[in-house]
């Protein structure tokens, strides 16, 4: 992994490149944005803010910037924040097309956008190595059921084990 993780910011408004050292030389980043000049815009224009708060990350689909905890940036597991990053850069990439990020006629697990977003991440995740527990553990956040847990799996064709994060 050629993307590295800053961890010695303070609270405010990074540039993703200081955030995450090597993400424009990243293949999967690359992938994801093709060379059409949304790369080059996302580059320059996607800030991470980091935020005092107690969160992960997530979109401000107003400003078009990651927000991220600043404890999670400090003390997350590293190939669980480059897989939440490139989730995200998923969802910058769908706000820049235009789409509606959070469509409230679906649950978060058969969100369109949430589903796009795991299914590049899940790719990633296999092309690193890691097996389906590790992927199911990942997939698992507190604000779904186990039940939209095991749907989410199924769905990106992870096999759901007895899972330490249950």
């Amino acid at each position: 992994m050629a993307v590295l993780i800053n961890r010695k910011l303070s609270a405010g408004r990074w540039p993703i490149v200081e955030v995450f050292p090597g993400l424009d030389r990243d293949a999967h980043f690359r992938r994801l944005f093709v060379n059409d000049g949304l790369r080059e815009t996302v580059l320059k224009d996607t800030l991470i803010h980091l935020v005092p708060e107690d969160a992960y990350a997530y979109i401000d689909d107003e400003k078009g910037h990651v927000v991220v905890g600043l404890y999670y940036l400090q003390s997350g597991e590293e190939r669980t924040l480059y897989l939440d990053i490139l989730h995200e850069l998923v969802h910058i990439r769908q706000w820049h097309e235009g789409k509606k990020l959070w469509d409230r006629r679906y649950s978060y697990v058969d969100r369109p956008t949430e589903v796009e977003a795991y299914k590049f991440a899940v790719e990633v995740a296999r092309k690193l190595g890691m097996s389906d527990r590790e992927i199911a553990d990942y997939l698992r956040v507190e604000w779904t059921s186990r039940e939209e847990h095991e749907r989410l799996c199924r769905r990106l064709g992870v096999r759901v084990t007895d899972s330490r994060a249950h």
